[in-house]
């Protein structure tokens, strides 16, 4: 029973850290972009809104997924 918490928060923590990994490296790629070709900016934002909300989703899952474990091997 304590392997499957220790599972969970080592998921959840993996799926956070790698999400935020992720988000920064765009972010970061995105503020290199405007500040390259400040024309672009609007077409970069867009473009780089779309990646942001689908990696939060991941994130969002995962943390999910292992809470749904976690309640699963609970009841």
């Amino acid at each position: 029973m304590i392997l499957t918490y220790a599972g969970a928060a080592i998921g959840m923590g993996l799926a956070v850290i790698g999400a935020g990994i992720g988000i920064g490296r765009l972010a970061s790629g995105t503020a290199e972009g405007i500040a390259r070709q400040p024309s672009a900016a609007p077409q970069i934002t867009v473009a780089t809104n779309l990646s942001l909300f689908l990696l939060e989703g991941v994130a969002i899952l995962g943390l999910v997924f292992c809470l749904v474990i976690v309640f699963l091997i609970k009841s």
